[in-house]
């Protein structure tokens, strides 16, 4: 399926889960997070949370400093 990812197009499995694409980002365990048709989506729910095609997904990371 079809989703847009931080403005660009892109094919992701159909019914994966927001953990299943962090996975296939490479993210896993790293500091993010995310929206997903400008909703923040608690990372709590990252396991359960399917993508639907045509959503417009936004993923930003932590970056610590002083």
């Amino acid at each position: 399926m079809n989703i847009t990812l931080n403005g660009k197009s892109r094919d992701i499995p159909d019914n994966a889960t927001v953990e299943q694409l962090i996975d296939i980002l490479d993210l896993t365990n790293k500091r993010l997070a995310m929206e997903i048709n400008e909703e923040i989506v608690p990372r709590s729910t990252f396991s359960n949370h399917i993508i639907h095609s045509g959503d417009t997904i936004e993923i930003v990371g932590a970056i610590g400093g002083g």
